[in-house]
């Protein structure tokens, strides 16, 4: 993952949130073995930032039918109400199966033992969206290294299932690199995050290039924990020595071209990880357009029957 990722996620953590009713689930007679393909919207982050409706336009006309947010601050989403962005998905024939939004300490009033209106705005402006899963793809540095806050962070995940539950939605974390290298005793911070949420509850969306640099075999743990990972990011990765200190070596690439196995890991997500949901992010892009990236990225996906 990039610096700019980081800065995004953790300015990203400090905004908060929404609104509304409650949608019908477009998913609710959707059989589980069906795998839906979508693009996370990071992938092309600039354009969103200018025409998000212009460059929902195009990725439809692409092909694409699922999208994934990571735009959802002050209540809106890229500058648009619940309500508003929900019009323009239908009209584009777009679907939002899941969204990205920093779950922080912040959301939670210990003094009410509940969560602050803020993180149930989230979840009630997520329902409107039609979404099925409401992810949670960053953990604050000083979370993972106290072993106290990160008990209790898992705890406030597991309600967050059950307050998403209520709008007939799961709650979900996003891995990154630091999961696979931070230690709680001698268990990964990874492991540590599986064996204290309630599958029930919190879904796993499993980010394969993420990891890669830090844990390089994606099938491995898909095979450890066995129908855990109902959404994953797919990526493919390539050698990168644009930021030596910080992240893993690696920098993503349009799927196919770089080193990842990526077709056998989707076969071992279909097989084993109950995976049902595979979400293309391209967060570099080696001086191509990012639009024509994840066009091929898609079409490349299709080549392979997906």
């Amino acid at each position: 993952m990039n610096a700019s990722r980081r800065s995004f996620l953790k300015n990203s953590a400090m905004a908060v949130t929404a609104a509304a009713l409650l949608p019908d689930n477009v998913f609710a007679a959707e059989p589980k073995k069906i795998q839906r393909v979508g693009l996370q919207l990071y992938s092309v982050r600039d354009a969103m930032k200018t025409d998000p409706a212009g460059v929902l336009k195009k990725l439809a006309d692409m092909g694409y039918v699922h999208v994934e947010h990571a735009n959802y601050v002050n209540r809106k989403f890229y500058g648009y109400t619940a309500k508003e962005f929900r019009k323009i998905l239908d009209d584009l024939g777009l679907m939002m199966p899941s969204g990205h939004t920093v779950m922080t300490t912040q959301h939670w009033d210990a003094a009410k033992n509940d969560f602050t209106d803020a993180w149930k705005w989230t979840v009630e402006d997520a329902a409107v969206l039609g979404q099925k899963y409401v992810i949670s793809p960053w953990m604050d540095t000083a979370v993972r290294t106290d072993k106290s806050a990160l008990d209790r962070t898992m705890e406030q995940f597991n309600k967050s299932g059950e307050l998403c539950q209520k709008s007939g939605m799961k709650f979900g974390y996003h891995n990154h690199d630091f999961e696979f290298t931070t230690m709680v005793g001698n268990m990964r911070l990874f492991d540590y995050i599986m064996q204290h949420t309630d599958q029930a509850l919190v879904a796993q969306q499993l980010d394969i290039g993420n990891m890669y640099g830090r844990e390089n075999d994606a099938i491995s743990i898909i095979k450890k924990y066995p129908g855990r990972f109902e959404s994953m990011h797919v990526k493919d990765e390539i050698k990168s020595a644009e930021y030596p200190n910080e992240g893993t070596g690696y920098e993503s690439c349009v799927l196919g071209l770089g080193v990842l196995p990526v077709k056998d890991v989707l076969k071992e997500a279909k097989k084993t990880g109950g995976t049902s949901l595979l979400i293309i992010e391209q967060e570099s892009y080696q001086g191509m357009d990012p639009l024509n990236s994840v066009k091929i990225d898609l079409q490349t996906m299709k080549k392979w029957g997906y």
